[in-house]
């Protein structure tokens, strides 16, 4: 390939412009993926130790965000949500969208890994004079997120490659700038071709990242 062919590949032709949409679908997918850990490991505490009146909360929030499409959701916050006096910024919408959605399953993953850590573990935290709180704390956790992990990423997966459903509201993601370069450009196979290529490639990498962190949990203290 010459440097003038190559200089015309659209990867290269429009790299900033790729760029500026990939560093914000890495951006809103980060806050998406940390936010919901932390509401999916919060809201799974919650349910397991039977926090009055917060578990119930959950367990509707759990059951609206996972039987209703994220786009709806998006679409509801962005188009529907002004009306009732709450106006936001697409990039609010796609990071609240990914937190809320993410999270939901997360309540879920979490909860499965914790519930399935072993009656033996609970026992000999009880005969070591444990409290329920500090067994859950010290035992049940650290255990239970291990095995939480396979589910964990799947979810976070998710929420990556959902991020791209933000070109709905005009979010500047890599997606949207995809999409735009094509109608602009007419080269639609090469531009669709590399955007492909990207997501798998942040997937692998993220699948790979989580694999190493459970496996570094798993080897520091086994199951």
């Amino acid at each position: 390939m010459t440097p003038a062919a190559f200089g015309d590949l659209a990867a290269v032709k429009y790299a900033d412009v790729l760029w500026s949409g990939l560093l914000m679908t890495l951006q809103i997918s980060a806050i998406g993926m940390i936010g919901s850990l932390a509401v999916g490991l919060a809201g799974a505490t919650a349910i397991i130790l039977r926090v009055p009146v917060l578990r119930h909360a959950v367990r509707i929030y759990v059951e609206v965000i996972r039987n209703t499409p994220l786009l709806v959701q998006v679409f509801f916050l962005f188009f529907a949500a002004p009306s009732m006096g709450l106006t936001l910024s697409p990039y609010e919408v796609g990071c609240i969208s990914l937190v809320a959605w993410g999270g939901a399953y997360n309540v879920e993953n979490f909860r499965a890994g914790l519930t399935s850590v072993g009656p033996r573990y609970h026992e000999g935290a009880r005969a070591l004079g444990f409290s329920e709180w500090r067994t859950f704390l010290h035992v049940t956790a650290p255990i239970g997120i291990r095995l939480a992990a396979p589910g964990l990423t799947n979810t976070l997966i998710s929420v990556l490659k959902n991020s791209a459903l933000m070109l709905g509201i005009g979010l500047a993601e890599l997606t949207f700038v995809a999409q735009k370069l094509s109608a602009d450009t007419f080269r639609t196979v090469e531009l669709y071709v590399v955007l492909g290529v990207i997501y798998l490639a942040l997937v692998l990498l993220l699948t790979w990242l989580m694999h190493m962190t459970s496996r570094r949990f798993t080897l520091q203290g086994g199951v």
